[in-house]
């Protein structure tokens, strides 16, 4: 949603878009999760009174919207890409199947994995554990609004101290906001790597993919 209050950024889509294009062009597989925080957060109104599970469904439904908002991004920068979501809407894109999206990241196109796992109460960080491992991926990329891991949030503690590599355990012993904790025992026991940085960072993620350490690095593995 860019600097506005709700909605779609066409520049941001574009910028994001066009920093997916150039991995594509190197030969780099890609599948996209989307959240639908920017239109609607079904957790959030179930604060208010709204039934969670009805909640959750529309907001599986906004991920659908911003699916199919970067695949005509993708479109118009000639780069083929398909949406899937969890639950059937035919007329609108293909439902999610592993073999399906395997085929289409195969035949170079980027898959676009939309409406979470197609449950309520699942995170769209669950559902991009789910995906990422289904499909056998080599890493998966958190993109936020930060740089990587901190001790606290940067933008409040100035003085936070950075984390270039953590190990799962110490994410879950320490409750670090890396992800929600059902996402990050997927990741921990299918020894799933997971790398948090900054998608504002122009250029980042181009970067990270040809073997620069951007952000944090998550893994069973040592800390640093």
């Amino acid at each position: 949603m860019g600097d506005g209050d709700f909605g779609i950024d066409p520049a941001v889509l574009r910028r994001v878009a066009g920093e997916i294009s150039q991995l594509v062009a190197r030969g780099v597989q890609v599948g996209l999760v989307i959240g639908g925080g920017n239109i609607f957060r079904g957790a959030g109104l179930a604060g208010g009174g709204f039934d969670r599970v009805t909640g959750d469904h529309i907001g599986m439904l906004a991920t659908v919207m911003n699916s199919l908002a970067m695949q005509d991004a993708l479109h118009k920068l000639g780069v083929d890409a398909r949406t899937l979501s969890a639950f059937r809407i035919d007329q609108v894109c293909e439902y999610y199947a592993r073999n399906d999206a395997v085929r289409h990241l195969e035949s170079g196109r980027v898959v676009i994995l939309s409406a979470g796992t197609g449950n309520p109460y699942f995170t769209t960080d669950s559902a991009a554990s789910l995906r990422a491992i289904e499909i056998g991926a080599d890493v998966m990329i958190k993109a936020t609004k930060v740089d990587g891991v901190y001790s606290a949030d940067p933008k409040k503690y100035p003085d936070a101290e950075f984390y270039p590599r953590l190990s799962y355990d110490r994410v879950l012993r320490e409750g670090l906001g890396v992800m929600d904790a059902t996402a990050v025992v997927l990741c921990k026991e299918q020894n799933m790597p997971l790398r948090v940085m900054n998608i504002n960072t122009e250029g980042a993620l181009l970067r990270l993919v040809q073997g620069e350490s951007v952000g944090t690095l998550v893994t069973n593995g040592e800390e640093s």
